[in-house]
Formats: C-alpha cells, sequence, structure tokens
C-alpha cells in the first residue's frame, strides 16, 4: 500500500498540512470507517498504521483478533514510539 495513495483516498490530498483542523478530523473519520470494513489482513493493518500515525488507533487487541496481527501492532507502534522519541537536534 502507498501511505500517498491512502492519504489521498481518505483525505483528499497527498499533504494533510494544506488543509484544515475540520477537514483532517473528517479524513480520520473516512479511515476509521475503512479500517472498521477492511477484511483483508495486510490492508487492515496499513490503515491501523495510518490511525496511529494520527493518533486515533485503537489498541492492537481490540483492533486484531489474531494473535500475531496484534502482536505486529504491539511491535509497530513500540518502534514508532522509538522513532517519536528520539533526538532530532
Amino acid at each position: 500500500m502507498d501511505l500517498d495513495d491512502l492519504l489521498h483516498h481518505y483525505f483528499g490530498t497527498r499533504d494533510l498540512d494544506t488543509l484544515d483542523e475540520a477537514a483532517i478530523e473528517d479524513g480520520i473519520e473516512r479511515l476509521v470507517t475503512g479500517f472498521a470494513v477492511e477484511t483483508e489482513p495486510g490492508r487492515r493493518f496499513a490503515l491501523w498504521a495510518l490511525l496511529h500515525a494520527l493518533g486515533r488507533a485503537p489498541d492492537p487487541e481490540v483492533a486484531f483478533k489474531d494473535p500475531a496481527a496484534q502482536r505486529a501492532a504491539l511491535d509497530y507502534a513500540w518502534a514508532a514510539g522509538k522513532i517519536g522519541d528520539r533526538d532530532v537536534n
């Protein structure tokens, strides 16, 4: 899955910086709905990862029934947190 394509599909743009808060919230709601109805595991994980990046992902234990997917989501969240904690200066 291509991040730019996901952003364009759910937010109507590939650059979230061009959107106001209302447009971002609308896109997130579309993304939440897309995640809720998606059945393909890889695509579902990609949607969850985007929700995670936007601070709106459900807990992995709630989001995924499969223990392997839960573990992958927990690992992803841990790694994303480590990257977010890095000092970029």
